[in-house]
């Protein structure tokens, strides 16, 4: 066989480390959440950074059963509640600094932002 010698690549002290970042966004509203996600993808697409989703996660439905009388006389009539938690994955490889410009757009209102950052 023959021998392979293993080539040194010279790194560049002044080029940031690429990241992996994952940006996870929960909202019970779907129109807010999904206007902060475009508001993000829209801003990695315009610095050229590799983007990954939305990808949309199974809806969680939350559900509460409760009598409506308060007192337990009289016909079982029932309230059903259900609150629907919603949520979006956005995976970006890009340098820490550039996500930090990508996530200061403004966040509409119960919308809930959880930044996740992974070295390679």
């Amino acid at each position: 066989m023959a021998s392979y010698t293993k080539k040194e690549v010279p790194v560049d002290e002044g080029a940031a480390v690429v990241h992996r970042i994952r940006i996870t966004l929960t909202s019970r509203n779907v129109k807010n959440l999904e206007k902060v996600c475009a508001d993000l993808k829209k801003g990695a697409l315009d610095k050229k950074l590799d983007v990954r989703g939305p990808v949309r996660l199974p809806t969680k439905k939350l559900k509460i059963t409760t009598r409506k009388a308060p007192s337990g006389e009289g016909t079982n009539t029932w309230d059903r509640f259900e609150m629907r938690i919603h949520k979006r994955l956005i995976d970006l490889h890009a340098p820490s600094e550039v996500v930090k410009q990508i996530t200061s757009i403004s966040i509409e209102p119960g919308v809930e932002v959880d930044v996740t950052i992974n070295d390679r």
